[in-house]
């Protein structure tokens, strides 16, 4: 079993800059590369565009930086959602690496 995980999806990259630096100054975390998602209904959003962060980190630190990156990210333009996964399996570790910033 791994690290622990939290994933904070959040309204647009902006949201998910200020929403990673909150909680990284929470907490002793690091972060996996960001995630994006077009919803399927983004021309209805205010802002059409979702963002995964990814923390990694003993299960009290993440909890401490998805809590800090909730609230920063309440201030900008919202949260989706989030989970932590106290235990990540193994198998689950190559996809917390995947992104789409690289594709179009």
């Amino acid at each position: 079993m791994g690290k622990a995980t939290g994933i904070v999806e959040v309204f647009g990259l902006v949201t998910a800059f200020v929403a990673c630096d909150a909680g990284c100054k929470a907490a002793n975390v690091t972060v996996e590369c960001f995630d994006k998602n077009k919803p399927g209904n983004a021309d209805e959003l205010e802002v059409p565009l979702i963002v995964a962060i990814k923390f990694r980190g003993s299960v009290d630190a993440v909890e401490a930086a998805v809590e800090a990156a909730k609230i920063a990210a309440q201030q900008v333009s919202g949260v989706v959602t989030s989970h932590i996964l106290t235990s990540t399996e193994p198998d689950t570790e190559p996809m917390l690496k995947l992104n789409a910033f690289d594709k179009n």
